[in-house]
């Protein structure tokens, strides 16, 4: 009898653990301290994030833990916008390190972040609904990851954003054409499943870079895009089923840097005002259906140093191409140069001269080119 007082204590010892065990999870965090409400915010966040994540074989959540949250790997934090006297997360950065899981709709509770990075991770799912509070959301890259579904619409909703990169996932469908009513800078949304009719704001757009490549556009080549001169320094459209003449008004585009519209449909000949995009240092136009005569001016350009005009149809180079260091011009139908087409495969082409018109394309006003003369034998 003398041991029951000792077994009562153990049984009431075990209820109690088991009780305690009981305590939802959600309210552990109140147990902890944390200097203000957001901080707290950001832990019960960024620990439903945590518990989000199926594999991190580089371990880099592994300091996930405890009330300290802008210790954690890849968790950044700054003063408050509002009040400089309130710490808060107000980035966070977890590029390349192979994580899989996906994005908790928790994360709408960090509403003072600037910066969300999460490149070459293997997150799948899509981008929650709760977004659309980070009001304060200045560059999202969630690009090189395994998400899916349709474009991802809340983007929409930040108005603070101006680095969008979704590029390599598996998002389908139609891409909203207020996407190009955004005050972007740069717009990532290549290598995707994306099949969409170029809209006619397209020329709203604000990027000073646009990636495109790798989806499936319909339409002409952009309209209108000579409002974009003032901003635009690098479009990218290469594989993207585009069918039609290049615009005389492309010109207008001085600060262009890098132009690719290669591995495309485009056809006719490279208008001449090309000559005057000054600051092109890069253009590659091969794997299309271009004809005619190469634009001496455009060889001309003072700071083109990559010019790729190969497996199109053109039948004439000035000399000025033929100087450049880094050109490709293989596969036209320049007489007398090596690896051209064969004549009988450039009459089919060229004995048909395009009617640029016929694209109904706004802009497209271009003269059909000469009549091909086969080379003397």
């Amino acid at each position: 009898m003398r041991n029951q007082p000792f077994l009562h204590f153990g049984l009431l010892g075990i209820i109690l653990v088991l009780c305690l065990a009981r305590i939802p999870s959600h309210q552990a965090h109140q147990q902890h301290h944390f200097p203000n409400p957001r901080l707290r915010s950001a832990y019960k966040s960024l620990q439903a994030w945590k518990h989000a994540i199926i594999s991190d074989p580089k371990k880099f959540t592994s300091n996930w833990y405890g009330p300290d949250v802008c210790s954690y790997n890849g968790v950044f934090c700054a003063p408050a916008l509002d009040n400089p006297y309130i710490e808060t997360v107000a980035g966070i950065d977890l590029n390349h390190q192979n994580i899989a899981g996906s994005l908790p709709r928790e994360l709408g509770l960090l509403t003072d972040l600037a910066l969300f990075h999460i490149n070459s991770n293997r997150f799948c799912g899509t981008i929650p609904e709760t977004f659309r509070r980070l009001r304060l959301l200045f560059e999202l890259d969630i690009s090189n990851n395994r998400f899916a579904g349709k474009f991802p619409s809340v983007v929409l909703c930040l108005p603070s954003l101006k680095f969008l990169d979704i590029r390599f996932n598996k998002f389908e469908g139609k891409v909203p054409s207020k996407l190009f009513d955004m005050k972007l800078d740069a717009l990532f949304i290549n290598d995707n499943k994306f099949r969409f009719t170029i809209p006619d704001n397209f020329a709203n757009s604000t990027v000073s870079v646009l990636v495109l490549a790798n989806n499936k556009l319909k339409g002409c080549f952009p309209p209108d895009m000579e409002k974009m001169t003032r901003t635009l320094n690098e479009i990218i459209l290469m594989n993207n089923g585009l069918h039609s003449c290049l615009p005389p008004d492309i010109g207008n585009l001085n600060k262009l840097t890098v132009f690719d519209i290669s591995f495309n449909n485009f056809v006719g000949p490279l208008p001449e005002m090309m000559g005057d995009m000054k600051s092109l240092e890069q253009l590659n136009v091969g794997h299309n259906k271009f004809s005619g005569d190469i634009p001496p001016s455009i060889c001309s350009l003072p700071k083109l140093g990559n010019f790729t005009y190969s497996y199109n149809y053109f039948d004439g180079d000035a000399p000025s191409c033929l100087e450049l260091p880094a050109k490709d011009n293989r596969k036209n139908c320049f007489p007398e140069q090596p690896l051209q087409r064969s004549e009988e495969d450039c009459s089919s082409v060229l004995s048909h001269p395009v009617d640029c018109a016929a694209f109904g394309c706004s802009t497209s006003h271009l003269p059909p080119p000469p009549p091909y003369i086969a080379p003397p034998p």
